[in-house]
């Protein structure tokens, strides 16, 4: 993935565009603190995904192939909220919940076949155990 824009102490900040690897435009906007916060994400055929406003919204984010890989929503340019993981073979991965970009709270995660795995609770993006 190729980024071009500016940046603040080793960081993404300010004016950026980010490109897949066949150099198709994938998010143009700004980032702060290396996170999106403004703008617009595309898929690989460059139809638009999703909008983030001051870090907020709902989106799509995609494998380099075009296939789906997570949809939901964001608060301050992360997962946060209610969400689903796909696999690249289109199968759900995970549907729960995020915070802070991380599994936080109920989820359940399936395995490449499709099949549930686990259902439960979550706690900074692993299992919780009781």
């Amino acid at each position: 993935m190729k980024f071009e824009g500016e940046y603040l102490n080793g960081e993404r900040n300010g004016k950026g565009k980010e490109y897949y690897e066949n150099s198709k435009l994938k998010f143009e906007g700004e980032y702060l603190n290396g996170k999106k916060w403004n703008g617009k994400g595309y898929n690989i055929n460059n139809e638009k995904q999703f909008e983030i406003n001051n870090g907020n919204g709902k989106g799509k984010e995609y494998y380099y192939n075009g296939k789906l890989l997570f949809e939901g929503e964001y608060l301050n340019g992360e997962r946060n909220g209610k969400g689903k993981e796909y696999y690249e073979n289109s199968k759900l991965k995970f549907e729960g919940e995020y915070l802070n970009g991380k599994r936080n709270g109920k989820g359940k995660e399936y395995n490449f076949h499709g099949e549930l795995e686990y259902e439960g609770e979550y706690l900074n993006g692993k299992k919780k155990d009781f």
